[in-house]
């Protein structure tokens, strides 16, 4: 799993930590069943001029976040999970990766509501499709919308807002 695109724009200590967790876990860090705490993929998707993105209202979570979820044995590479959760969360297949490199990394701990997982340990990519395209809510989501990057719903986790901001700098200056 290459972290260097996501190192490079991250404080170092979070990229180390997500070293060190990766080189303590090991293989096992990949599965659900391989820990409380394990790897999961996440995609923001955003509309090619990068002022809209797309959001799920997480069910379990009962906040608005990107696509996202547990990497399962079709999954060739975290990017190829990113992709294939945001295309099922959002019902919409034409969802386009701008890199198989990672553009955010996120810690976090779960609730009581996640069952069996205690903390998630998130590496994100970006993606891109038509604004046009008329998202579905999946059975993990209540809902799917597209909302202005500077207009996002308050129901978000602590820290989304400063995520989506760093990663839409990112993708902004490499596109």
């Amino acid at each position: 799993m290459s972290l260097a695109l996501a190192a490079a724009v991250l404080e170092p200590a979070q990229a180390d930590r997500y070293r060190a967790f990766l080189d303590e876990a090991g293989e096992a860090a990949l599965h659900r069943d391989g820990g409380r705490e394990h790897v999961t993929a996440s995609c923001f998707v955003f509309s090619p001029g990068f002022d809209r993105v797309l959001l799920c209202l997480h069910r379990k979570g009962g906040f608005w976040v990107q696509f996202g979820g547990h990497l399962e044995s079709i999954d060739a590479a975290l990017a190829d999970a990113a992709l294939r959760e945001a295309r099922e969360e959002s019902g919409v297949e034409a969802i386009a990766l701008l890199s198989t490199q990672p553009v955010d990394l996120d810690r976090h701990e779960l609730s009581a509501g996640f069952g069996w997982c205690a903390a998630h340990w998130d590496v994100g990519f970006a993606a891109v499709v038509a604004p046009d395209a008329v998202p579905t809510a999946s059975d993990e989501s209540d809902d799917v919308a597209w909302f202005d990057v500077d207009a996002v719903p308050a129901a978000v986790p602590t820290g989304f807002v400063v995520r989506l901001r760093n990663v839409l700098d990112l993708v902004r200056r490499l596109g």
